[in-house]
């Protein structure tokens, strides 16, 4: 059985290609990419991978039994023809079962709503393509955080607009676990997982950034306006809004849901006190 990957050069569909490799043998694992020289450290059998080639993507998927579909990264409106193009090649060329890695978050009424609704909209694809599916709502990565470590030293403050809201937090680590295991095994076709550990706050969140990095700094929450605007004059209009949006979801309590990651992975999500205790022997 020949498993694709999609985005294998990005960052969550690189640890995804490593824990399949952890799970079957490396010669039945292929990276597909849309630059795939960038995924040559991958180890795998590396072929094209663009969503705006479909015809490429159909030769790409040839001899493939199981697809893990990335959700791409461009605006909503053109992601959603771009998945379409996937899952149509896919069922060109022969692919049993399609995987999506989709995302939590708030349906409507937040400035990151267009993108869950997109992701939505694709689910809803997957589902009726035809094929076996399983479906992943990934919760919000931990991992920015850890890498802006040196700015919120700097700034001596974590600021954004979750207020006290509770985030269904994961690592892409975690992640790629619990999707090799729904690419491998039947059991989960036809499921829709929440994928995230324990829901942590964001004064939490400081806390074990506190005791990991032996800082001393305080959460202060902003209106969602002052942090849309904060996040836009460092990351502009697009990445700004949907950030600033991300947290206005968390606020809302949209991305604290329960989470089936046991059910998806056959273990339980890594803790948080170990997560950061791992981080701490790193440095």
């Amino acid at each position: 059985m020949k498993i694709a990957v999609t985005a294998a050069s990005g960052q969550l569909g690189s640890e995804i290609v490593k824990a399949l490799i952890d799970v079957i043998p490396k010669e039945n694992v292929i990276a597909l990419a849309r630059t795939p020289e960038r995924a040559k450290e991958l180890g795998v059998e590396i072929r094209p991978g663009d969503y705006e080639e479909p015809e490429e993507l159909e030769q790409s998927l040839q001899g493939i039994d199981t697809l893990l579909l990335v959700s791409g990264m461009d605006a909503p409106d053109k992601r959603i023809d771009q998945h379409r193009n996937v899952i149509n090649a896919a069922k060109k060329a022969g692919v049993n079962k399609i995987v999506y890695t989709s995302v939590q978050g708030a349906e409507e009424g937040t400035a990151f709503s267009p993108i869950i609704q997109s992701n939505r909209q694709t689910e809803q694809d997957v589902r009726e393509s035809g094929l076996n599916w399983v479906i992943g709502r990934n919760g919000i990565y931990i991992e920015p955080d850890i890498e802006y470590i040196e700015n919120y030293k700097k700034a001596g403050v974590i600021t954004n607009c979750a207020g006290e809201g509770k985030c269904g937090y994961t690592s892409r680590g975690e992640l790629g676990y619990a999707y090799a295991r729904m690419l491998t095994e039947d059991k989960h076709n036809g499921q829709t997982y929440n994928l995230h550990g324990e829901a942590l706050t964001q004064t939490q969140l400081t806390e074990y950034l506190n005791a990991t990095y032996h800082t001393h700094l305080t959460y202060v929450p902003l209106s969602f306006e002052d942090y849309k605007a904060e996040r836009i004059a460092e990351l502009g209009e697009f990445l700004g809004t949907v950030i600033a949006g991300i947290y206005q979801g968390i606020s809302e309590g949209k991305v604290d849901n329960p989470s089936h990651f046991l059910e998806a992975s056959g273990r339980e999500h890594q803790s948080w006190g170990d997560y950061f205790a791992d981080i701490e022997t790193e440095d």
